[in-house]
């Protein structure tokens, strides 16, 4: 019942009045999260929908992580979410957003008990009517007859794109009878295999991979974007837009890409010209939803149609660009008003006047100026309070933290996994990990919430989140994914030249598929698909300066023999410098199986693949008594840390103490709460060594680091100190090894050859990448990014104060904030006063490494609490706390900046599954160098996630690779190109291994057999379409190492494409009989319809006592032609047969089939 006088006993949030819809009752006195907890409860009473609205996204996803608190399992929340733009914007949403959104107004219309949460300025935008999204759904199963072409067209119409690998929502593929689409509101992908034109199977696969997992019954597919695109769509799009603007329809880029069925960024603006009607989220609601307003949400939607004006008038002058009115484009705020009059059962309002006034009491103040000052604070609020207490903890770590600090008050708290433990027990004090901002006290339920926040000041809390393929260092440089026409490539017998496309010529009566290379003075130079083994790409330095090489000129041939001569001379060093890594004194690590198991069972996510596999290299190298020397590669975000952490789980378990070296004093706090949260259930010490801590704590720290005391101690460079003393330190973790100057990385080598060390970064300098790659150091890459996270979309451009209020104000409409990082301190409150006038709005503040460090620690917390909009910063943030609701970052003279930098910086957005931006602000061309400008587009090209390796190859390409064991940045590197270069290391290092001498003749060093059968043998167009993917699979069946890759990747082609046609049969065949020949060394096969030759190289391996064996056994069949080739005479019509007479003859001259070999060695 609602209480409408103070005399009536005061409802309790935990059960509040029931809500009718229309009554729009008072509620107040909800203070803290006692809103959220009312909600839950009230919401759990209903048989219907109950909607939240809010005043805006920030307060939506508070809500959201409250609400996911205190409602039971089986009363489920839901955010439908902003688009994330600007009203009027040039950007349209991202296409998981979209996705988000129609599946839920799909569902919406027949939803039953449940929270729906959305704000006040979402609710403005419209909505497709609800006939189009659920007219435009389609379903698919097993058994079903299916026209692809007819499905196409409909899958345009409803906004799906095709393209030719389905990688995010809204596209699909045919290739054949093959087709792949990810449907809207889908978790995953789908693969639909036809057998005439009926659906054979349906099949789950990974957008990574591409490789198919379950096989399902039936799916369902939602439109892709909430407007239509069909034919019908357009006529109907292009007649309003005549009738609503004058002029020339044929002058607004709008028009045209909307006429030619290209949907324009910001085309959601627009969303009235698609139909007669359009909806409001209110018309989605079943009948018996309820709307619980909290806050002023009517003064929130006035507030926000008030910037939809503003924007109007700004944006309303260009006539390429022409823009409806506000009441045309958008629900107006008195059209929803008077939806909520039906809808609204409840108003949750700040003041103390209210129908229901609840018996719900805000927290007193407790946060003391010190610990013990908060201590007595506290001590008295339970001396006054009967009732029972919840402290939350912001994360594992905290919850810890408190319950010690409780501990010793005296107060002795109990752990309790979550709300619903809480209520169902008895203890008097109990402490939980809990997302909450300000707690409450329930007076007559004798209960008490208090936040972290209200005891210790402002914590960060840790946020949970979750996606495949292992992405190999080596094939990263090698394989051709990014050449575009004109690019730098490597043939091994004819140098460099330019990569010029792919073209189909005929030789012999067969067409096959060539790469196209040009070399110095026109002359093309065509590589069969079959021998792109030959082919690298060009890294070593930049595309400009790459060499040219011409035709038949012996610059190649000197250049190469030189640097196979330098290749064996440093496979020597190489291999010194290991045996005497090996030949050290090291430790094996071996934890307890059960412990460690529980230790990984703790990490709250999922393990990405590549992070496991990072993760097993790291333990296989602790178990090993030889010192570990690994570098771990992986983008901001990606889950190092972890990696840090199991491996300091594994040290301090086999008895040894860890050392983490960070570069600053921010990332050494931001590690040790890392750290000290993950090991918060274990006794383990863990202490932190910086200019935070006082000359007396840093010397107790010092005594208990010597003493054994301390288990893990993080700290700056102070920890590479010659006092710096430990007691039995067996692993050395350093974060960012590129911020450490070339000093402290001389100690950290001195180190490395007694203890195991392990190496974070997000860019690896190109020295660290060049010996990682060469196997002086090894290498781990995570390259898969956790779920829900979004690529960074990256623009580089001059300095435009409109520019700047856009890219500002579409954060702060989010929820969001800004770093703006302007890396001078002279004039750093300048740029402050001027950003002040561009926003007027924002709270904006300065942190900078001049500040006092106890300053700067205030305002990076203050900022992750959103006490303001915009940090005004030096590179300090560089490395820097996690913010995951800054996801806009502005870099001014982003030119004066290292590559390696950039990456970092750039990183500090997209932490969340928010589109993050970054915006690289540069002078004028004319004042920038080449190398800035190739920096900047190297960064901008590579907006995908893992981007880290290869920015630090493109890093190599632009600096030029660096010697492997020297200092020096030139070399026969810059002449032949890095990856040809490792090869040719690669295969001295395996002759030495093999006791042999390598021949400093590069042919030796270089063997690979071509294979010409006069068969056309080629991925054919109408197989796989898309040229640039062909290249790619050209280049790895090309570089398949054994059989079983190459099977692996025929199974991922019928997989993919559909059954191999005879032309892609004969690639797989001919490239199989290359690697039967490589023990051999052969240079050449051939065969055609009666005839075959075997060419030998200069190196070639075939015994001579066993050719001249078979040319006298059979003289007919076999002849010698000098000393270069055998030639064989055999009745050989097709491809087939000659396969099987040219693998028969290598047999005889002892090369095993390829199945025989892999059998022996797996026998």
């Amino acid at each position: 019942m609602v209480a409408s006088t103070p005399q009536i006993a005061a409802p309790s949030p935990l059960s509040p009045p029931a809500l009718v819809p229309g009554a729009a009752a008072r509620w107040s006195r909800l203070a803290g999260a006692a809103s959220a907890l009312a909600l839950a409860c009230v919401a759990a009473q209903r048989p219907g929908l109950t909607v939240a609205v809010v005043a805006d996204e920030h307060r939506a996803y508070r809500l959201e992580d409250e609400l996911k608190f205190f409602a039971a399992a089986d009363l489920p929340v839901h955010h439908f979410p902003d688009w994330e733009t600007l009203p009027y914007d040039v950007f349209s949403p991202h296409a998981d957003i979209v996705s988000q959104r129609l599946s839920l107004l799909f569902r919406l219309p027949s939803m039953g008990r449940g929270i729906v949460i959305v704000a006040a300025d979402t609710l403005l935008q419209p909505l497709p009517p609800h006939a189009f999204v659920d007219g435009r759904a389609m379903a698919f199963a097993v058994g079903e007859r299916l026209d692809f072409h007819a499905l196409r067209e409909r899958l345009e119409a409803a906004g799906y794109a095709a393209v030719s690998e389905v990688r995010t929502h809204g596209e699909f593929a045919i290739r054949g009878a093959v087709m792949d689409l990810y449907p809207t509101g889908s978790d995953q992908p789908y693969r639909l295999d036809l057998f005439d034109d009926e659906i054979e199977t349906i099949r789950a696969f990974d957008p990574e991979t591409q490789r198919s997992t379950d096989k399902i019954d039936s799916i369902r597919l939602l439109p892709a974007r909430e407007f239509p695109l069909d034919d019908d769509a357009i006529k109907a799009f292009r007649q309003r837009y005549r009738q609503r603007f004058d002029g020339d329809p044929g002058a607004s880029a709008i028009y045209r890409d909307v006429s030619r069925g290209l949907p324009p960024g910001g085309i959601e603006s627009y969303l009235p010209l698609f139909f007669d009607q359009v909806s409001a989220l209110t018309d989605y609601l079943p009948g018996d939803a309820c709307v619980v307003e909290l806050g002023d949400v009517a003064t929130a939607l006035d507030s926000a149609w008030r910037a939809i004006a503003d924007r109007y008038e700004q944006r309303g002058v260009n006539p390429e660009r022409p823009i409806l009115p506000p009441d045309e484009a958008f629900i107006e705020p008195a059209t929803l008003k008077s939806a909520f009059d039906a809808l609204t059962g409840a108003r949750i309002v700040d003041d103390d006047d209210g129908d229901a006034v609840f018996a719900a009491q805000p927290v007193p103040r407790l946060a003391g100026a010190d610990v013990a000052a908060t201590g007595r604070a506290l001590q008295t609020f339970f001396e006054s309070f009967e009732g029972r207490v919840l402290i939350t903890g912001d994360s594992a770590g905290r919850r810890e933290a408190m319950r010690d600090w409780l501990t010793q008050l005296g107060l002795a708290p109990a752990r309790v996994e979550d709300w619903d433990e809480f209520t169902r027990g008895n203890k008097r004090i109990a402490v939980t990990a809990a997302p909450l901002e300000a707690g409450c006290v329930l007076t007559a339920d004798g209960l008490a919430v208090i936040a972290e926040s209200q005891l210790t000041g402002a914590r960060p809390p840790a946020k949970k989140r979750r996606r495949a393929p292992v992405r190999d260092p080596e094939t990263a440089i090698r394989e051709l994914t990014d050449l575009a026409p004109g690019a730098p490539v490597v043939h091994q017998d004819n140098g460099v030249g330019r990569y010029q496309g792919l073209i189909k010529l005929a030789a012999g009566g067969v067409e096959n598929e060539f790469v196209t290379i040009e070399y110095a003075g026109g002359d093309l130079l065509y590589v069969p698909v079959a021998s792109l083994h030959l082919v690298h790409r060009f890294t070593g330095g930049d595309a400009e300066t790459a060499p040219l090489h011409r035709l038949g000129n012996d610059r190649w041939s000197k250049a190469r023999k030189k640097a196979a001569q330098q290749a064996r001379d440093t496979a020597a060093d190489l291999l010194e410098i290991q045996a005497k890594r090996e030949s050290a004194p090291g430790v094996a690590m071996t934890p307890d199986e059960a412990d460690y198991a529980k230790f990984a069972a703790q990490f709250p996510f999922e393990e990405t693949p590549d992070q496991q596999r990072a993760i097993d290299e790291v333990m296989a190298d602790l178990s090993r008594a030889t010192p570990m020397d690994r570098v771990v590669c992986g983008d901001v975000g990606f889950g190092k840390t972890e990696v840090a952490l199991r491996s300091a789980f594994v040290a301090v378990s086999s008895g040894y103490q860890v050392a983490v070296l960070v570069p600053t004093t921010l990332l050494a706090q931001q590690h040790y709460q890392s750290f000290a949260d993950r090991f918060a259930d274990w006794p383990v010490r863990i202490g932190a060594l910086s200019r935070m801590r006082t000359s007396k704590q840093r010397d107790t720290l010092l005594e208990e680091m010597t003493d054994g005391k301390l288990d893990i101690v993080i700290g700056t460079h102070r920890l590479l100190a010659k006092d710096i003393r430990f007691k039995k330190l067996g692993l050395l973790i350093v974060d960012e090894e590129h911020r450490f100057g070339v000093r402290h990385k001389e100690r950290i080598k001195s180190l490395r050859a007694q203890v195991d060390l392990l190496t974070l970064t997000a860019t690896p300098i190109p020295r660290t990448l060049n010996m990682s790659l060469s196997g002086l150091r090894d290498l781990s890459i995570i390259a898969t990014p956790p779920e829900s996270r979004l690529a960074i979309e990256t623009f580089v451009s001059k300095y435009d104060g409109v520019l700047l209020q856009e890219a500002a104000r579409r954060e702060m409409r989010r929820g969001g904030q800004i770093y703006y990082v302007h890396n001078k301190v002279a004039d750093i409150e300048r740029k402050a006063r001027d950003l002040a006038e561009l926003l007027p709005e924002a709270r904006i503040r300065i942190a900078h490494g001049q500040m006092h460090e106890r300053e700067l620690e205030q305002v990076m917390l203050d900022f992750y609490h959103r006490r303001f909009d915009i940090l005004l910063c030096t590179t300090i943030v560089e490395s820097g706390i996690d913010v995951p609701s800054a996801n806009t970052i502005i870099i001014d003279r982003a030119d004066t900046f290292g590559l390696a930098q950039l990456h970092q910086l750039r990183g500090r957005v997209g932490r969340s599954h928010h589109r993050a931006y970054a915006y690289l602000l540069t002078p004028d061309d004319v004042s920038m160098t080449a190398d800035a400008q190739k920096r900047l587009d190297a960064l901008a090209s590579l907006h995908d996630l893992g981007a880290g390796f290869a920015l630090a190859t493109h890093d190599l390409e632009i600096r030029g690779a660096g010697e492997l064991l020297g200092e020096g940045q030139s070399g026969q590197i810059q002449e032949i190109g890095f990856d040809l270069y490792r090869q040719m290391l690669e295969r001295a290092v395996a002759a030495y291994k093999r006791g042999e001498v390598p021949d400093a003749d590069a042919d030796e060093l270089m063997g690979a057999t071509e294979v010409e059968f006069s068969a056309a043998a080629l991925l054919p167009e109408d197989y796989i379409p898309d040229v640039h993917m062909r290249l790619v699979l050209y280049k790895r069946i090309s570089a398949a190492k054994d059989g079983a890759a190459l099977r692996q990747l025929k199974i991922e082609l019928i997989d993919r494409f559909g059954l191999l046609p005879e032309p892609a049969e004969n690639l797989f065949a001919a490239t199989e009989l290359k690697l039967q020949a490589a023990p051999l060394a052969l240079s050449k096969l051939e065969a055609g319809p009666d005839v075959g030759r075997l060419h030998f190289g200069k190196a070639s391996k075939v015994d001579p006592g066993t050719l001249i064996t078979l040319v006298q056994a059979d003289p007919k069949a076999y002849r010698l032609e000098g000393d270069a080739k055998l030639v064989f005479f055999r009745d050989m019509p097709d491809m087939a047969t000659r396969v099987e007479r040219v693998a028969e003859l290598l047999e005889k001259l002892g090369a095993p089939r390829v199945n025989e070999t892999e059998e022996a060695v797996a026998g």
